[in-house]
């Protein structure tokens, strides 16, 4: 299975994607490329650490979706990958309709809460501040609807009476290294 990473950050669920893969945790899966939307992503360092293919593809000319010219440039690259799964991690722009028409089925993300609750941004803070004893993080595929696709996955997170944001934060991630890998290696499996 082909997996193309999208991602706008740091690159920490990549680095566990990679980490699985060269592990033998990774079924039949392999990343053959990386892309962020941001030249300065730490996202990018990953490539030459875990020998992938890792780009910087401009997705102007909006700030928080794929649109026009972007997102035609996004759908010419990965399609060049022959992708069987894109994986959102920590990509952080909407996809639009033609996006999602051209990898029907094919993409996921990792979002930090337990959907359907606290979807959008920040759901770690959504959670932590409406006072839940348990949050956690999803895997779902992407539909056009955002944070509401198919649920393919969760893990739970109890929030302690101690905790603080920042330390809530690191359980959610550390579920959310164990939680992509996982699903990624099932799909992996079943894809034949």
């Amino acid at each position: 299975m082909r997996i193309v990473i999208l991602g706008s950050g740091q690159g920490s669920n990549a680095e566990a994607i990679l980490k699985a893969e060269r592990e033998g945790r990774l079924g039949r899966g392999q990343v053959v490329q990386i892309f962020s939307d941001r030249p300065d992503a730490g996202i990018l360092n990953l490539g030459p650490r875990f020998e992938v293919p890792a780009t910087f593809l401009d997705p102007a000319p909006y700030k928080t979706k794929l649109d026009g010219e972007g997102e035609q440039h996004y759908i010419a690259s990965i399609l060049a990958c022959q992708p069987d799964l894109i994986v959102l991690a920590g990509f952080m722009r909407v996809l639009k309709r033609r996006f999602l028409l051209q990898f029907e089925g094919r993409v996921i993300n990792l979002h930090p809460s337990l959907l359907p609750a606290f979807p959008g941004l920040d759901g770690i803070g959504q959670a932590f501040r409406r006072g839940v004893k348990v949050t956690g993080c999803t895997v779902h595929e992407v539909t056009i609807e955002v944070d509401a696709g198919p649920i393919l996955d969760q893990a739970a997170i109890r929030i302690e009476e101690g905790d603080t944001l920042e330390s809530l934060a690191a359980k959610v991630h550390a579920a959310e290294h164990a939680l992509l890998p996982a699903v990624i290696a099932r799909l992996s499996v079943a894809k034949r």
